[in-house]
């Protein structure tokens, strides 16, 4: 049993012990109970539901694992040839890491 869940504004598939990495959620701290509401599809054995834009009565708890986990870092290099123009900057990515405990559907 799967499901496809939209959190902070992206969509997951959503199983029962997968480890997720979304965007930073604000409020979570470790060991922590998330619940997420806005679930798009729910695959139950091969029965299919698909929301319109969400299916009713469905939800994904997860735990909070860590509640600030930091990307890769890239770099972004800008460069104007011949017009002694450089600019570096780095950017790292907040992530919180989630475990999904159940699918409710």
């Amino acid at each position: 049993m799967y499901a496809i869940v939209e959190i902070n504004g992206q969509q997951f598939k959503a199983e029962e012990g997968k480890k997720l990495f979304v965007q930073h959620i604000k409020e979570a701290e470790e060991g922590q109970a998330v619940e997420f509401e806005k679930v798009l599809l729910v695959d139950a054995d091969g029965a299919v539901k698909v929301g319109a834009p969400t299916v009713e009565g469905a939800k994904v708890t997860a735990e909070v694992v860590n509640p600030l986990v930091k990307g890769d870092k890239v770099i972004v290099f800008k460069m104007k040839r011949r017009k002694d123009s450089r600019k570096k900057n780095g950017h790292r990515q907040q992530y919180t890491e989630i475990v999904i405990k159940s699918v409710i559907a």
